[in-house]
């Protein structure tokens, strides 16, 4: 059985390489195949800030199976001046291994609940990689549509159009 928790510190291992082989499964074919074998979970350990936070810091729960991290997601306060006190999902990613499991939404029902009920955010936004369809249908099915937000930036060294989406969450 799939649980869920706040991430700890010990945890950013596992986080590292659920983010590096979600990567070089789902973004195959939107990024070279080069950058996407080159990445390494050894590389990405230290970027992440894991534990107990402040509402408004970023939080990071991990979807935990037979004592194995398989997924997490990443929440916190939205940072674009256009949504003023929404929340937003930074990071959802499933070990391709999971996918199809149910980890996905079991993550997003609690990254709902941190933005809506622990933050007293009403509505959230995230941030999809554009092409990435497989993503879009889960947003989509959750609830989620796209806004018409789009922007470039480098994620990991590269270059990533990104559009954004919005959802209401229950707040508290």
């Amino acid at each position: 059985m799939v649980i869920t928790r706040i991430a700890t510190p010990e945890d950013a291992a596992a986080v590292a390489g659920v983010h590096v082989r979600s990567w070089q499964a789902a973004y195959r074919g939107l990024f070279s195949d080069e950058y996407l074998d080159g990445l390494r979970a050894e590389d990405r350990m230290a970027r992440y800030t894991l534990g107990e936070t402040g509402t408004g810091d970023l939080a990071t729960i991990v979807a935990v199976d037979e004592g194995a991290v398989c997924g997490f997601a990443t929440t916190g306060l939205a940072q674009d001046a256009d949504v003023p006190g929404a929340g937003e999902v930074y990071a959802l990613y499933v070990d391709p291994g999971a996918w199809g499991r149910g980890v996905g939404r079991l993550l997003m029902a609690e990254a709902r609940i941190d933005i809506g009920r622990r933050r007293g955010c009403s509505e959230a936004v995230l941030w999809v990689l554009v092409g990435n369809r497989r993503a879009q249908r889960f947003y989509r099915a959750d609830g989620w549509l796209p806004d018409g937000g789009r922007r470039v930036e480098t994620i990991w060294g590269v270059w990533a159009d990104l559009a954004r989406w919005r959802s209401r969450v229950e707040g508290t």
